[in-house]
């Protein structure tokens, strides 16, 4: 377990980029499916801040946004970045934040998505599906510091 503060936008996305950087840089022969990361916190604490950051380190030039409305936002990775050491393809954004249940998930084809290790899952609101989610995934969870920009961001799981 990791924690972090961060005092700044900028400074939360850096975090989203090292962050990036290093799971990036682990071996698929590690992984059977996909790569998930559950990020967890209020409203307003960070987590698609944490996202833009992450994105740019993987090479995802779209801006990142909250699929709350659309459940689930796909990304590809850029060709020279897909060559990494990890495998990863494609990263899927997904919110449970209106979700009931994980079995909401079906229509998405999750149990597929989880199954391809050419996939990184970043599953914001995770804890409302957490029956779905596979043993060993990366936790984050964001809280709001005390000045308004502050942000402390616990990182669990391997």
């Amino acid at each position: 377990m990791k924690t972090y503060h961060t005092a700044s936008s900028e400074e939360t996305q850096q975090l989203g980029e090292h962050f990036a950087s290093e799971l990036f840089a682990g071996s698929p022969a590690k992984r059977r499916g996909a790569l998930v990361v559950v990020l967890s916190g209020e409203l307003g604490a960070g987590k698609t801040t944490f996202i833009q950051g992450f994105f740019r380190a993987a090479g995802i030039r779209r801006r990142a946004q909250s699929p709350t409305f659309v459940l689930m936002r796909r990304y590809r990775i850029p060709p020279p970045r897909r060559q990494r050491k990890s495998g990863i393809a494609e990263v899927l954004h997904l919110d449970a934040y209106r979700l009931k249940d994980a079995a909401q998930l079906a229509p998405l084809g999750f149990d597929a998505l989880l199954a391809d290790p050419k996939n990184l899952l970043l599953i914001e609101w995770g804890e409302r599906i957490k029956d779905a989610l596979p043993k060993g995934m990366r936790r984050l969870e964001f809280r709001h510091g005390k000045k308004e920009d502050e942000r402390t961001i616990v990182i669990k799981g391997n």
